[in-house]
């Protein structure tokens, strides 16, 4: 199933801010996200999930529809769900897989991954060429996107926070009343709360959540209402 939503597009008296879509893919519900700046048309792939050729001619067709120019690949963490795609994102447009270093080790069991869920396909290997860590920043034409280190459901899972549109990329860290599994390797459900606690609930209030699986939600309402946070 495919299904595309335009989830953001706000304006400011000195530049036209970023703006993201939302792709919900067959495999497990993955959020693929296309983040991109209005004034260049520079765009970032986070998380391609894309697991059958429909789903690649969906998110193609999309990028040449707003005549976007792909010039980042970037993984939240290398589970199957969130990296499925990244070899057709590679092939496709040129770009180079920006990740955790932390998450190479499942970055290079993919396949095996696919085979433990028993998936009707053998997703692509991808090797990470850049390495992300706490506090880089990403630039996308004129958007900045700032790296956050929130491990826990995986040692290397990053969110993706825009300062300047008040959003985050949240990943499978954090979810609309709650957080990641911890039960797969190298997980830690008390270093993923920590971590939420620092690296997210720590953001402005009005921030956005945008997660690897589920609706959106806010910054503000996980505070109050996320039982795994209390």
């Amino acid at each position: 199933l495919f299904l595309r939503s335009i989830l953001r597009n706000q304006e400011t008296c000195l530049h036209t801010a970023m703006k993201i879509a939302r792709f919900i893919f067959r495999l497990f519900g993955i959020n693929t996200y296309v983040v991109w700046d209005d004034a260049t048309r520079k765009a970032a792939v986070i998380d391609p999930g894309m697991s059958s050729r429909e789903e690649e001619e969906a998110l193609k067709h999309f990028l040449e529809r707003e005549k976007l120019t792909v010039v980042a690949l970037i993984n939240t963490h290398m589970h199957v769900d969130h990296a499925c795609g990244n070899g057709f994102i590679i092939s496709e447009y040129g770009v180079k897989l920006s990740a955790h270093p932390a998450d190479e080790p499942l970055g290079r069991k993919v396949r095996q991954q696919a085979q433990i869920f028993m998936l009707d396909f053998v997703p692509r290997e991808a090797e990470i060429s850049t390495y992300l860590k706490d506090g880089d920043i990403i630039e996308i034409g004129e958007g900045r996107l700032t790296v956050l280190h929130v491990p826990g459901h995986s040692p290397g899972g990053i969110a993706l926070y825009d300062e300047q549109d008040h959003f985050v990329i949240s990943g499978d860290s954090l979810f609309q009343g709650s957080i990641g599994r911890t039960d797969f390797e190298g997980g830690d459900h008390q270093q993923l709360v920590e971590a939420v606690k620092e690296k997210l609930l720590s953001l402005p209030d009005e921030t956005v959540v945008y997660p690897g699986h589920g609706n959106p939600t806010t910054i503000a309402a996980e505070k109050r209402h996320n039982p795994f946070l209390q």
